[in-house]
């Protein structure tokens, strides 16, 4: 019994916030690996390319709960969630050609793609906050859990409650079904056939007949999707607030970077990779110790290498050390 309390107090504070960070980081971590491995250039502003198209589904949101839409025992945000994306490509697609691509045809260096997309991030940041403002935004609505800790004691009969938030299930679910999405699109259709030969040999690409052009708005189409969708998900698990997403940039960059820059598989094994990481190292294990040993043993201390401030903290010794020992990451992505 006392096994049971203790996998069941891991499974509610360890496993399953991960697994749905996990999915939430390896949305984002996909975003940058895409640009970076068909775009070529390392792209910072996406944790704001997130916030914004967070921000254009909250705004649905709040209207269309102001009418009385609603999706029943799931969130609202859900049927925003499409108007969130068209947005979201359009602010993409208008950056490009108003800022990228100007590059783009000047041959410059990644280098400079990177400060440039670092303008483009402060910018972004700057309209979110203006628009909604810097504060937390509550837009989550319907069934708060799928299981409660209540219930799930009475079921059971343990002293130890698991809970699983609506929020975290749905992410779980929508992640899987957009990264099947993606690999179909990539391995199956002509369109993302081309976009993985484009990224392998851009010369060779060309001299096969795809349009660059073609391929770069097809690439920004799925950035934004991937953006909106992680974007929503994180801040109907957590919250809403702009200057969030910005920090959210280092665990995602770790993630992509982590699974091999390049590389959408890469991208989701490093998504949970990070998420496993910040979410073990920052947590209290004296209730899963307690279960499990003797009584004379039990710990005094909370048993926690890092405070839960220190997440970020961990996302960056975990890149440091990946580029300094395997700059390609797991899959062997592109090099930095």
């Amino acid at each position: 019994m006392e096994l049971l309390n203790a996998i069941v107090a891991l499974s509610n504070f360890v496993l399953v916030p991960a697994i749905s960070y996990g999915s939430q980081l390896a949305l984002g971590a996909l975003g940058v690996t895409l640009i970076y491995g068909i775009l070529r250039f390392s792209n910072f502003a996406h944790g704001d390319t997130m916030a914004f198209g967070a921000m254009v589904t909250i705004l649905v949101t709040w209207w269309m709960q102001s009418v009385g839409i609603g999706f029943g025992p799931l969130p609202t945000a859900l049927l925003a969630l499409p108007f969130g994306i068209l947005g979201c490509i359009a602010l993409v697609l208008l950056t490009d050609r108003m800022v990228y691509r100007f590059y783009r045809e000047q041959k410059a260096k990644p280098v400079i793609l990177v400060i440039v997309s670092m303008g483009v991030m402060f910018i972004m940041n700057g309209l979110v906050r203006f628009i909604i403002g810097p504060d937390d935004q509550n837009f989550a609505d319907g069934t708060r859990f799928i299981v409660s800790a209540r219930d799930f004691k009475e079921m059971t009969g343990l002293d130890e409650g698991l809970a699983i938030k609506t929020t975290q299930g749905i992410t779980v679910v929508t992640a899987f079904v957009v990264v099947m999405l993606l690999f179909w699109f990539l391995n199956r259709t002509r369109t993302g056939k081309s976009m993985r030969a484009y990224s392998d040999n851009e010369d060779l690409a060309l001299l096969s007949g795809i349009n660059p052009e073609r391929v770069v708005v097809y690439t920004w189409l799925i950035v934004a999707t991937l953006a909106t969708v992680a974007g929503v998900l994180y801040g109907l698990d957590k919250s809403f607030k702009p200057f969030t997403y910005f920090q959210l940039l280092l665990p995602i960059f770790a993630s992509a970077i982590v699974g091999g820059l390049g590389s959408p598989l890469g991208a989701i094994a490093g998504g949970f990779i990070i998420a496993f990481s910040e979410v073990t190292i920052t947590y209290a294990w004296k209730k899963v110790i307690t279960y499990v040993v003797p009584e004379r043993f039990e710990p005094d201390s909370l048993v926690q290498l890092l405070g839960t401030d220190y997440k970020l903290a961990v996302s960056f010794v975990i890149l440091i050390i990946v580029l300094l020992f395997r700059p390609t990451g797991i899959f062997k992505g592109k090099a930095l």
